[in-house]
């Protein structure tokens, strides 16, 4: 049984694992990714997150402790130039972290033996990830009455929506008049095209009522000479 056994031998003696993991650190440091195995890459944050600490300006101030925690990482590693990486490009990115330095990201299962495989990086040096992570502006709000307001983003986005606003109540105002301004335009027009539409039928009526009166003169001409007919 395993009970209280924590450590993951990785199917190798302590001699090969300790030289597997100093090579993918070292590659790790160099490359900033690598693919391997999920066993292994657990192994290997367990076993370079130490190192990467130890590398922070914070713990090397003095030449002394400088000095010392090159060595030990040196005896880790094993590659001076994976150190002098380390020391410089890599604590100058990690400066502001307080840990974990890795990322693990697991990528499925490898075709032939079907192991579970997974990139493990430094997080600092993904730009991908850390592209849309920026630092938010703070505004500071005053409850003071008397005081100026400050052109803060919340400022600026209520006064655009003020002015929408006022445009939007403005635009049915300047369409009603618009409309107004049409119908007394169209007014004239129309009183004419009545006016040209009655004219045939006001002409109709006048002569009618010419003849109208033409026909009572006639018979009005007739009543009188038979009364003068028989006078006679």
């Amino acid at each position: 049984m395993r009970h209280g056994k924590k450590i993951n031998h990785l199917g190798r003696k302590t001699a090969h694992r300790k030289a597997m993991l100093a090579n993918m650190a070292c590659s790790l440091i160099e490359h900033k990714r690598i693919n391997t195995t999920v066993a292994k890459a657990k192994a290997l944050r367990k076993f370079v997150e130490p190192l990467i600490t130890k590398s922070k300006a914070e713990n090397n101030i003095t030449a002394e402790k400088g000095t010392h925690n090159r060595r030990i990482v040196f005896k880790n590693l094993r590659d001076k130039y994976a150190v002098t990486e380390l020391f410089s490009t890599v604590a100058e990115k990690i400066a502001d972290r307080p840990g974990g330095y890795t990322r693990i990201i697991k990528l499925g299962n490898r075709l032939g033996d079907n192991a579970d495989m997974a990139m493990i990086e430094l997080v600092d040096f993904n730009e991908l990830y850390n592209a849309s992570k920026a630092k938010k502006k703070t505004t500071r709000r005053s409850r003071r009455s008397g005081g100026k307001k400050e052109d803060t983003p919340v400022n600026e986005a209520a006064e655009e929506t003020k002015a929408t606003a006022e445009d939007t109540a403005e635009k049915p105002k300047e369409a009603k008049e618009t409309k107004a301004e049409a119908k007394k335009e169209a007014e004239p027009k129309v009183e004419k095209a009545k006016e040209a539409k009655a004219a045939p039928e006001k002409e109709a009526k006048a002569e009618k009522k010419v003849e109208d009166k033409s026909k009572a003169d006639s018979k009005d001409e007739g009543a009188e000479s038979k009364k003068d007919d028989n006078k006679e």
